[in-house]
This record gives structure tokens, sequence and C-alpha cells, in this order.
């Protein structure tokens, strides 16, 4: 089995589980499924506003898609999350892929 079948079936307790939900979205990113990454990490932050790695990952995941309109309002707002959660690194983190953006 692999970890992403694993991952997967972690789901069927519980489905709305953000954390792997998101272990499951790094696992499409690795395997270039963009459109199965993307849905996951949109879960993620659908069931938990406030998990900021999910909305650092989908922005990055976004950049590399060229959806540069998309990666900014994922960013501004997972940098909102982050500050809100006081998780000054992943605000600090995104700040800096929003500004690369230009």
């Amino acid at each position: 089995m692999s970890r992403l079948d694993s991952l997967l079936s972690f789901l069927k307790d519980d489905p709305k589980d953000v954390f792997t939900r998101y272990a499951i979205g790094l696992e499409y990113v690795k395997m270039n499924d963009s459109k199965k990454a993307t849905s996951s990490f949109e879960q993620v932050i659908e069931y938990d506003p406030t998990y900021a790695p999910a909305y650092h990952q989908l922005g990055l995941l976004l950049i590399k898609l060229k959806k540069k309109a998309d990666a900014r309002e994922i960013l501004k707002r997972g940098i909102e999350a982050a500050r809100q959660g006081g998780d000054g690194n992943a605000a600090r983190e995104m700040q800096e892929a929003l500004e690369e953006l230009g």
C-alpha cells in the first residue's frame, strides 16, 4: 500500500481531518497531479480556514501553474490566517512568495 493509499484510507474514519487532507495534497504535488492537489488544499481551507500551511502550499502550486492572480488572493488570505493564528513564520514565508510574484 502506498503512502497515498494509506492517507486516503484514514479519511474513511474522518473525512474532514485537515492534517490528512493536507498530507494528501502534498502527495499529489509529488505526483505532479495539480488538479487533485489543488482540490485537497482547497478542502483543507474549507474545513479549517485557519490552517495556514494549506494556503501556502496552494499559493505555491498556483504560482507554478502560472495562475498569478489566484495565487495572490490565496497568499493574502493565508497571511491573514497565519497572523490570526500567531504563526509569524508562515505569514513571513507567504509574504515572501507574494513579493516574488511582483
